[in-house]
């Protein structure tokens, strides 16, 4: 079922970790532990644990930056099989909040990623047709979507000499949440011309399909490309899902807002008997507006809240997540779990806390609390069998696997050892640094700086600009796209140096590595503490000449602690290096790009070649016309759609400019 596709074999303790963790999987262990350093194959070795149990996969990363990098390497290793990505598909979030001391009510605002979205809805498509699947998720997959039985029943399955009315088929597809567009094919959008109806689906990416009919028979079903309408291939049989994970079927709307009108009297009567006069007036005119978009179109805005309801489950029930959807066989990897298992544990009480605040000051129905991700122990209880892997094991981790299920990837097959550690006074430490960025410019490499602070981080990076170095700054309130790009620059050597915080550490596989420095390392706490040192450093695994610096006046336990294991590492690889003859060697890692920024260019290429000299008048025309609509919108004070289409407009001027 799964074909694993890769030049090499598993090598070092690759071999003795894979063996173990399979042996322990096939005799129904619940958890094990890969315990794998920087730089010792983790995601091959999981990949070779797929092949080998033939079961389909979920991996879990802590941030979207890593589940990328994790979603490239699986799409190389199983290129035959269905390897997809599951993240929050949200580019901008602000959650719907109220501030009773400012008496402030935060409406949710949101900007949702197409290209993301197609993937979550690919995702879900894939687990439910096929078993050869792996999906890598962030923890926004403990969030709850649609039940997976309402997603599959409200599915369309197609198939030539198939008898169905046209009529049946609009009216199945307005219900999936599709809207008709008889101009312009758009995902999630359809088109009636004549006898004829296509249909581009949610799940996919660059094609659509035309369904020929005579009569009321299906006499022809056709892939093609919705930008080109060139002809692809024939299906005799398609399936449509639904173009929302929280679209459901009219009499189970009908059935959920009867009782949202009776919970709805209920709280609007407590409201009143507690003298909440405008909270009560609040809540039942919002609520009522709510029913009658659910009434009239099948969806309302913050139609999430009232999923309980639509799901008929009973209240406090955990909601219907991605793990809902995975097959009973399936296995479950929680990478760098020492993090990961932390976030799925703390993300429930802040939704919680704020969905109370709204519930109590007439914003929201009570049931709106149980729109949320899994608290811990829910999560705990439905995860199927799980590999922890991570470098640093937390106590989590170590005491569900036990002792004896533990597989060690101490190893590196590169023969490549933990780097050399250098400790280096505090005093003039800015000074020093800038003389070590430049010699490792020179010596061809880029380099990684952390820091406490973010005012220091932002003081760090204008200081280095202003002796010449190109630098960048990665911090939380850079988005996942940029992220991205900044570190694929850096490997490109756009950049030569990255200053962050608390992002220069897990997954992070930069080869172009020459040197860590880690700032203020005396300085204990959560950004200084063993795990943390001990993750950092291992940035520089990936090169045999890097180095890691530590800025630090005090050998602290946790410096202490972290030098010691990195003592342990070296010893064991340089130990087997001499037995089997081996040279270290930098790992050779190729540049690729980010998922979505791949696809734009796809897009793009296919615009590129669709513009003829038959055409070229349209596009002036185009150009024309998202220039008058740009101009329109920054008169009205509307800037961020002008920005957008301003960079629309630099897309097609550029395209205008080829030919």
């Amino acid at each position: 079922m799964f074909k694993l596709n890769s030049d090499y074999k598993p090598a070092g303790d690759q071999p003795k970790a894979i063996e173990k963790i399979v042996d322990g999987i096939n005799k129904g262990k619940q958890d094990q532990i890969i315990l794998g350093v920087t730089g010792s194959g983790k995601t091959f070795a999981m990949a070779n644990i797929i092949a080998q149990t033939n079961r389909p996969a979920l991996v879990l990363a802590h941030n979207k930056t890593l589940a990328a990098q994790l979603y490239e390497e699986f799409k190389a290793f199983f290129p035959d099989n269905a390897v997809e990505y599951f993240i929050s598909y949200y580019d901008y979030y602000q959650p719907e909040a109220y501030m009773p001391r400012t008496d402030t009510h935060i409406e949710k605002e949101s900007t949702i990623n197409e290209q993301i979205e197609r993937m979550r809805h690919s995702a879900t498509k894939s687990v439910l047709e096929r078993k050869d699947v792996i999906i890598v998720a962030s923890v926004s997959c403990i969030y709850g979507i649609g039940d997976p039985s309402t997603y599959l029943g409200m599915s369309l399955p197609l198939e030539t000499e198939l008898t169905i009315e046209r009529s049946d088929m609009i009216e199945r597809l307005v219900d999936m949440q599709y809207k008709r567009n008889d101009l312009v094919l758009d995902r999630g959008s359809f088109r009636v011309r004549g006898d004829t109806l296509e249909v581009f689906p949610s799940h996919l990416e660059d094609k659509a399909y035309r369904i020929e009919m005579f009569d009321d028979e299906i006499e022809d079903i056709i892939v093609f490309d919705p930008l080109t309408g060139k002809k692809e291939s024939n299906e005799t049989r398609v399936t449509i899902f639904p173009n929302s994970h929280y679209a459901v079927p009219q009499p189970t709307v009908h059935k959920a807002i009867t009782t949202i009108k009776s919970e709805l009297a209920e709280h609007a009567k407590k409201l009143l008997e507690e003298d909440k006069l405008v909270e009560h007036q609040r809540l039942t005119d919002r609520v009522r507006y709510d029913l009658e978009m659910m009434r009239t179109t099948g969806f309302c805005s913050g139609i999430e809240n009232y999923s309980r309801h639509l799901n008929g489950r009973a209240p406090g029930e955990p909601p219907a997540t991605l793990f809902d959807y995975l097959p009973e066989d399936a296995l479950f990897f929680v990478d760098e779990s020492h993090v990961t298992v932390g976030q799925v544990g703390g993300m429930s009480k802040a939704d919680a806390s704020r969905k109370q605040t709204l519930v109590d000051f007439g914003f929201r129905l009570p049931s709106a609390r149980d729109n949320r991700p899994f608290n811990f122990e829910e999560w705990d209880a439905i995860r199927p069998q799980t590999v922890f892997v991570s470098a640093t094991p937390a106590k989590f981790e170590l005491e569900r696997s036990g002792g004896d299920s533990i597989a060690e990837l101490i190893v590196r097959p590169t023969g490549l050892i933990d780097p050399e550690v250098e400790i280096v006074p505090t005093k003039g430490q800015v000074d020093d640094l800038l003389e070590r960025i430049v010699q490792t410019n020179k010596n061809g490499f880029r380099s990684l700086v952390t820091v406490l602070t973010k005012k220091l981080a932002e003081q760090l990076t204008d200081y280095l600009k202003e002796n010449g170095i190109k630098v960048s700054y990665l911090h939380s309130e850079v988005d996942t796209l940029e992220r991205s790009e900044i570190i694929r620059d850096l490997r490109l050597g756009e950049i030569d140096v990255i200053v962050g915080i608390n992002l220069l550490r897990e997954g992070l596989d930069i080869p172009e590595i020459g040197m860590v420095a880690i700032l203020d390392a005396d300085k204990e706490g959560f950004l200084r503490s063993t795990t943390a040192l001990i993750q950092t450093m291992g940035r520089a695994a990936r090169n045999s000449e890097a180095k890691a610096i530590l800025y630090a006046d005090v050998i602290t336990k946790s410096i202490k602690a972290a030098l010691d294991e990195s003592d342990r590492r070296r010893e064991i690889q340089m130990a087997y290096n001499k037995e089997h003859g081996i040279t270290p060697k930098t790992t050779n890692r190729a540049i690729k790009f980010d998922v979505e920024s791949e696809t734009s260019k796809r897009k793009a290429k296919r615009e590129t070649e669709n513009i003829t000299a038959k055409n070229i008048k349209d596009l002036d025309k185009q150009i024309a016309q998202v220039r008058k609509e740009m101009l329109e919108y920054a008169e009205n004070l509307e800037f961020e759609k002008a920005a957008e289409l301003r960079d629309r407009l630099k897309k097609l001027e550029k395209l205008e400019l080829n030919y």
